[in-house]
């Protein structure tokens, strides 16, 4: 896997968010959780998924209190073996570290069909639509079982763009991504194979 393009992408766009300083990331997430504010599909969404970020990552978190403010009801993600379920939540303090000591809810997983927007973290993305995860496939499998009425959002910061993500028959794609210089609706298009 180490020699793979995808492996070397990973590594690349994961030392790219690493550079960023504290202070151009906290702005780089104002910008992103603006932009995503403005999205028509977020400003009519019930329900959205979000994640609670990683260290690196570009966060959504500053997109909660907005959501809850008009009622929208809040999920996110938790990972149960291969799959990834999705569980009310509205409060980022409930959430308890998980798998990779990622923060997660507890409770009942809740339905698919409540998710109208699904907030999608990635280590890089292409305009596109490609998105390149951590590797594991949770995501891939997530958004391949959402309803076709569910947008999917691949969140990120500028530096993780890139022209091309190399992608298989079992790589799911994003309708939008969202960054924190640009909203690209995607031209979904078929695996590199």
């Amino acid at each position: 896997m180490e020699g793979t393009p995808k492996a070397a992408l990973r590594s690349c766009a994961r030392a790219a968010r690493a550079a960023l300083s504290g202070p151009e990331r906290a702005a780089a997430n104002a910008r992103l959780v603006g932009r995503l504010t403005r999205l028509p599909e977020l400003r009519r969404a019930s329900g959205v998924l979000l994640y609670a970020a990683s260290e690196f990552e570009a966060d959504p978190a500053g997109l909660l209190p907005r959501l809850l403010a008009r009622e929208v009801r809040t999920y996110f993600p938790r990972v149960d073996g291969e799959v990834l379920e999705v569980v009310a939540a509205a409060d980022l303090r409930t959430l308890q570290l998980g798998y990779r000591g990622i923060r997660e809810p507890a409770g009942a997983a809740a339905e698919l069909t409540d998710i109208d927007v699904a907030l999608v973290p990635g280590v890089a993305f292409d305009p596109l639509g490609g998105r390149l995860g951590q590797g594991g496939g949770h995501y891939d499998r997530l958004l391949a079982s959402l309803p076709r009425t569910t947008t999917r959002v691949g969140i990120a910061f500028a530096c993780q763009l890139v022209p091309r993500v190399p992608t298989e028959h079992h790589d799911a794609t994003v309708d939008l991504v969202v960054t924190d210089r640009a909203v690209h609706r995607a031209l979904h298009r078929t695996p590199d194979r």
